[in-house]
């Protein structure tokens, strides 16, 4: 026992004990709550006894455990941040896929921006025409998204905050579009999808243009954080039709799968014009809690061929078996590919808790010099009371 350590003993009946936690100088303490009666009590049938012994280093506790004046502070939820991805060609000749999976956006950026905590970032691009388009994604995007855009500073997560980091990701998009037309060594027919997801402090920002798709696993449940941009989808076709273009066969101008994509600049009019195909992204934010469980980013090899609800399914029964979502990602690459998929397949999966079913990340380790030590045993005098109790009842 080191010194300056207080300990209590205290010999109570073994009851069905309720627990709550409180938190005392940044350490986490389970505080046993028992009942005592205020006289001594005739018990009709053997009881066990336990002595309960609580030590607390540096801690003057001048009370008993039941009469505990410390009051229980609810802990916000924060979450921690782990991922893994996998990527496969699948039955295509050629992979036109990309990402990005940064878990600590603050330490890959250093100095340059600060951003709550945690700060996470990941992105899939989709090519098609070729793979120069998402190519230049993956090898551009931290220039474009962060390193040359006002990013907002602050560290109040508020609705202006929201509202600026919205724009800067809308503004994000737009830009890479028109780098993709500038930049002579990317074939003009080349293009990608692209969908990002920024994570600062509890929030959650996902910014779709094309048909990739997030879906945020909340207790299990399917929510999805994106919508797929293609002729089927009623919103985009009343778009495309109203700016001059038409669907065909379920295509854009019977030549393209999505309605929203970088790049494709040989389908697209001057910039200024309007146009049926745009790099505009729609935005979803969310603030993430203790039922957000994780988050599945995917391109469309994934979606063509089963629901949102089923990767979720699939990905949570892989965490509680395993608990790595690398695993994970790859083990629903392959259901995909099992059910026939025709595409590459790219999938992230992002973790917001410590491991599935968990709730607030755990405190911080206790100081070296303060430890917390509980421990249960059965005293000399109670073992001498539980002796006559089970004797006077033979």
């Amino acid at each position: 026992m080191g010194a300056g350590a207080e300990v209590m003993h205290q010999v109570v009946p073994l009851l069905e004990a309720p627990y709550h936690r409180c938190v005392v100088k940044s350490v986490e303490v389970i505080e046993e709550v028992v009942a005592v009666a205020p006289t001594p009590v005739q018990l009709a049938s053997p009881k066990a006894v336990v002595e309960v012994a609580v030590e607390v280093s540096d801690l003057k506790l001048k009370r008993s455990i039941a009469e505990s004046s410390v009051s229980a502070e609810p802990l916000q939820f924060v979450p921690s941040i782990r991922s893994g991805s996998f990527a496969d060609i699948g039955p295509r000749r050629d992979m036109e896929d990309e990402h990005i999976r940064i878990d600590d956006l603050s330490a890959h950026l250093g100095s340059l921006l600060m951003f709550s905590a945690p700060s996470a970032f990941y992105g899939v691009f989709d090519g098609h025409g070729g793979s120069d388009a998402a190519a230049y994604m993956k090898n551009h995007a931290m220039k474009l998204f962060f390193e040359d855009a006002a990013f907002p500073q602050t560290s109040q997560e508020d609705e202006m905050f929201a509202e600026s980091v919205e724009d800067s990701v809308r503004k994000a998009f737009l830009r890479a579009d028109l780098a993709l037309s500038d930049d002579s060594v990317i074939n003009r027919s080349s293009g990608t999808t692209a969908l990002t997801a920024l994570v600062l402090g509890r929030q959650l920002l996902v910014a779709n243009a094309g048909d990739c798709r997030a879906v945020l696993c909340r207790k299990g449940v399917a929510v999805e954080m994106s919508k797929d941009h293609r002729p089927t989808y009623d919103a985009e076709r009343q778009r495309v039709i109203a700016s001059g273009g038409y669907i065909e066969d379920g295509y854009l101008n019977g030549v393209l799968s999505v309605t929203r994509a970088l790049g494709d600049w040989d389908m697209k009019l001057p910039h200024g014009s309007p146009s049926p195909l745009i790099a505009e992204p729609e935005i979803c934010w969310t603030t993430l809690t203790e039922d957000d469980e994780f988050l599945i980013i995917g391109c469309d090899g994934i979606w063509d061929v089963m629901t949102s609800q089923h990767a979720v399914s699939t990905v949570r029964r892989g965490l509680r078996r395993h608990d790595d979502p690398e695993r994970c990602a790859r083990e629903l690459a392959m259901e995909a590919k099992r059910l026939k998929t025709f595409d590459n397949l790219t999938v992230i999966v992002v973790c917001f808790v410590s491991e599935l079913g968990g709730g607030s990340v755990p405190l911080e380790p206790a100081a070296s010099n303060s430890r917390l030590r509980c421990c249960k045993s059965l005293s000399p005098e109670a073992l001498s009371k539980l002796r006559r109790w089970l004797d006077s009842d033979e």
